[in-house]
């Protein structure tokens, strides 16, 4: 059933927006939710947390007159309970069933695909370039960007395309961290000036929006080393070989060739001080080198993997920040809320980074997640394959990201 095809309860029901819940799960209260999604649906992707408590009773099982005794057991009647599903229209109606029962409950406001639609921009306190650098957090799927600013200029790396506009208007509203700029821009009453986007590699898990930035004016800019794998408008955009810079303000981004997980995986080393790794590299993990090649060339794209990290990246200084394109529920965030964290403390925590080669391969090869939902379609649209609306596009990105390898064997015990 669709959401409009739900009735409208006749008891009233509250309505929690997705924001107001995730602020209540990171204070730590103690939250219950019941999913009334299908099973399937529950178990690939859900809202967790350490206080959370979930329970998934698909909404079908409240469609009866009469509802079964043993479904309302499963339903705790001592506390609030937040009724979700996937856009708001189940849950409503789910909710309002409940509250006929007696139930203290309310529903979640468009559902996961409001839950999706959460975006959060942090500051990386520890990175010490000029300027300032935040990063951007999606939780529904782990996906991480990073914005960098200084003396009225700014670059977007890894932007999705769901948030094109968040990305112009957070542009809009910022300031530089330049007095003289400040002081300029003040007087203008100018934000500052999105010069760049750039992508990492071909994503697998989201619709990348460094198309729809450049058709906005903002100079998109993908891997050279990407384009081979079948890039249809590599022409249009600019292409950032190893070695390459970019200038923002006083700032530089410097292109660095880090293949394993895909072969035109670039990572971006913004002012000597936090490496933007992609999906090479990450708080609590590696990449997963399958999703180009599939199962066939994994081998090969994992040596690869295990070169780039000990030739390009741990040869880095051991202060340089780490900032990846995702995160897992198993990543701890840094002091500052980011998913951060120096080369010198993910080399004591992580055994993948100090074992040879041969047993890094068959470490991450031996437990990979199953690959994220429409990958295929997925890597055909941002090569430019395929074409898709806004609406179809969010869709297609719903789940959770699983470009890691698995982080059960990958931390140091």
């Amino acid at each position: 059933m669709n959401a409009e095809d739900f009735p409208t309860p006749d008891a009233d029901v509250a309505s929690v927006a997705p924001e107001t819940l995730k602020d209540r799960i990171d204070d730590g209260e103690d939250v219950t939710l019941l999913d009334a999604r299908m099973s399937a649906d529950y178990e690939e992707w859900r809202i967790d947390g350490e206080s959370v408590t979930s329970i998934n009773v698909p909404y079908f099982e409240f469609l009866d007159d009469e509802i079964d005794e043993s479904v309302l057991d499963r339903i705790p009647d001592d506390r609030e309970v937040t009724v979700l599903c996937a856009k708001g229209g189940a849950s409503e109606y789910v909710a309002g069933t409940l509250v006929e029962q007696g139930y203290e409950v309310d529903h979640l406001e468009d559902g996961m695909n409001g839950w999706a639609s959460i975006y959060e921009a942090v500051e990386v306190e520890r990175y010490d370039g000029a300027g300032t650098l935040l990063q951007y957090q999606r939780p529904s799927s782990g996906c991480l960007g990073y914005l960098l600013y200084d003396d009225g200029e700014a670059a977007i790396i890894d932007p999705l395309r769901a948030f094109t506009d968040r990305y112009l208007a957070d542009a809009a509203e910022l300031r530089s961290a330049s007095p003289a700029s400040q002081a300029r821009q003040d007087a203008d009453d100018l934000g500052v000036d999105l010069q760049y986007a750039l992508d990492t590699h071909i994503h697998a898990d989201h619709i990348s929006g460094v198309r729809a930035l450049d058709d906005e004016g903002v100079e998109g800019v993908i891997p050279e080393a990407a384009v081979d794998r079948g890039v249809t408008y590599a022409d249009e955009l600019t292409t950032a070989a190893d070695g390459d810079t970019f200038q923002v303000g006083d700032a530089t981004i410097e292109a660095v060739h880090t293949p394993g997980h895909t072969t035109g995986m670039t990572s971006y080393l913004i002012d000597d001080s936090l490496l933007a790794t992609g999906d090479g590299l990450f708080v609590e993990s590696v990449a997963r080198p399958d999703l180009e090649e599939g199962d066939e060339g994994a081998p090969d794209a994992a040596r690869t993997l295990y070169e780039s990290l000990q030739e390009r990246v741990l040869t880095l200084p051991d202060d340089t920040l780490i900032g990846g394109a995702h995160f897992s529920d198993a990543a701890e965030p840094d002091d500052d809320g980011t998913y951060t964290a120096p080369i010198g403390e993910l080399v004591a925590e992580m055994d993948a980074l100090t074992m040879d080669e041969e047993a890094f391969v068959d470490l991450i090869l031996s437990d990979m997640p199953p690959r994220p939902a429409n990958y295929e379609e997925i890597i055909a649209t941002n090569l430019g394959q395929n074409a898709v609306d806004d609406e179809a596009a969010f869709t297609l990105e719903l789940g959770p990201n699983n470009c890691a390898a698995s982080q059960s064997s990958l931390a140091d015990d």
